[in-house]
Parts: C-alpha cells; structure tokens; sequence
C-alpha cells in the first residue's frame, strides 16, 4: 500500500464531469485540482478531495450494474450559517432535498449535485 497523501478522497459517479466541477467550485468552495473532462475531474477543499468519475471513466467502468443510483451517502460539509448558505444557494437556483432538520448536535439540509448526490450542510449547535 502507498501512504497516503494530506486528503481523504470521496469518489462520486456523476453524467457530467463539467456540470459537477462547475457545481462545487462556484457554489461550494471546492477548487479544481486536475481534470480530464468529460471523463474525470478532481476538486479539493480543505483535506476533502472529491473524485468526480464521468461515464467514459475507469472509476465509473467499475461501478456494478445493480449500484448505478445515487445512495444514501453523502459528503458532510460545515457551514458558519447554516441559514446565509441555504438563502444563498437556493437563489441561485440549486435543488434541496430536505429541508433543515435540527437536532442535539446542530442543524442540517440536504443538497443534491447534478448527479443527484447528496451534499449535507451542517452547523454545529
């Protein structure tokens, strides 16, 4: 096994790699690392490297048949104002799938990429 680098990576399956990068580095802060489009992007932000494999990829070739839908999984990003980032978003026009949920350790929404995937907004309480 090599060692690992300073990023735990998360690999998504989205229909279009420009679509997803334009999707993080405008509206989530992630920074494009490398691409390859229409085949591979990879964005960073903070030590989260999100790998977005399109359908012409390798990681995407690998994926079984029977697991091409969007689970339940999600990457967990931390938000200062859960409230300021929600307003902002949905202004530019993104689609939630939840609406904000509170519980004892903060509060959440859910937010889906172009692929469908799900991205949770959270503020700690």
């Amino acid at each position: 096994m090599t060692s690992p680098d300073r990023f735990a990576g998360v690999r998504y399956i989205v229909d279009d790699v420009q679509a997803a990068v334009d999707f993080y580095t405008m509206h989530l802060g992630f920074t494009l690392r490398a691409g390859a489009a229409p085949a591979f992007a990879d964005v960073v932000r903070g030590p989260l490297r999100l790998l977005l494999s399109g359908p012409a990829s390798s990681g995407a070739r690998a994926t079984p048949d029977d697991a091409g839908a969007a689970g339940r999984n999600r990457v967990h990003l931390i938000v200062d104002d859960l409230d300021t980032e929600v307003a902002r978003l949905r202004a530019a026009g993104l689609p939630f799938r939840s609406d904000v949920v509170t519980g004892p350790g903060g509060r959440q929404i859910l937010l889906a990429d172009p692929a469908g995937n799900l991205i949770e907004l959270f503020q700690p309480a």
